[in-house]
């Protein structure tokens, strides 16, 4: 996969409410870090089923995105996210999971029945992804829209080994960072001046002793953040503005 681009989807009612605060976002970015990337965009939304359809339409229409979803697939009146994930990828043609259905009723055999069952039905062409601590099938679709259990001791196992599959090796991100002391607008004009496939930051911040501006650029392409990075430090010296270095990747 090419330049993949990143989302969680996070799906809870609960979380919005406080009676649960979220786990996800904090380990999906360090586990996207190790490997070299980060995320382009993460949502927390309620179990609305027009939200949860329009919010999976939406990353799907982004370039090469991969979708990590959580909650929703259970099989309570509000898990909805089976349902919606066929609606908004697969038009709504929603079917029983063969393997599914086996793997459900071989774990409970007749508590299965009326309600967890409901489980084996996912959008068709869904994959079925192992669940490590209960064995009740999560699933994908297209090998790139990954949904998932909330429960972190389930799902976070799952995000390790899909990351595995998708990026095998560590991509380096090669990263600069600098603070100066003036205000950012002193290097809005460089700012305009990012290459495309730079990252960057300004984070300004007001201490009792003036301003200060902690710039930050990132690339894959090393060559290509070390220019970017020293056109920063070519203006500040012209501005005659005192900077100091921090982290180097």
């Amino acid at each position: 996969m090419s330049s993949p681009h990143f989302f969680t989807l996070i799906i809870g009612t609960e979380i919005l409410n406080r009676r649960r605060t979220d786990a996800h976002f904090d380990f999906v970015t360090k586990a996207l870090a190790a490997k070299g990337y980060k995320l382009t965009g993460s949502f927390i939304i309620e179990d609305d089923p027009a939200l949860i359809i329009q919010t999976i339409k939406f990353i799907a229409s982004q370039p090469n995105p991969v979708l990590f979803s959580f909650g929703g697939i259970g099989s309570t009146p509000d898990d909805h996210t089976r349902k919606c994930a066929a609606i908004a990828l697969r038009s709504g043609d929603f079917v029983v999971h063969k393997e599914a259905k086996r793997i459900i009723e071989e774990k409970l055999g007749e508590a299965a029945f009326p309600h967890p069952i409901k489980m084996a039905e996912l959008p068709r062409g869904a994959k079925l992804l192992d669940n490590p601590v209960n064995k009740m099938p999560a699933f994908s679709l297209d090998e790139r829209f990954f949904f998932m259990p909330g429960f972190p001791e389930m799902s976070h196992p799952m995000v390790e080994e899909i990351l595995e599959k998708l990026i095998p090796e560590k991509k380096i991100y090669y990263r600069h960072t600098l603070t100066a002391l003036c205000k950012e607008n002193e290097l809005i004009e460089v700012m305009e001046q990012m290459p495309r496939d730079v990252e960057f930051s300004s984070l300004p911040k007001l201490y009792d002793d003036g301003w200060r501006v902690s710039i930050s650029v990132a690339s894959h392409d090393k060559a290509l953040a070390d220019e970017a990075f020293q056109m920063y430090i070519d203006t500040l010296k012209i501005k005659n503005i005192y900077y100091s270095l921090q982290d180097q990747a």
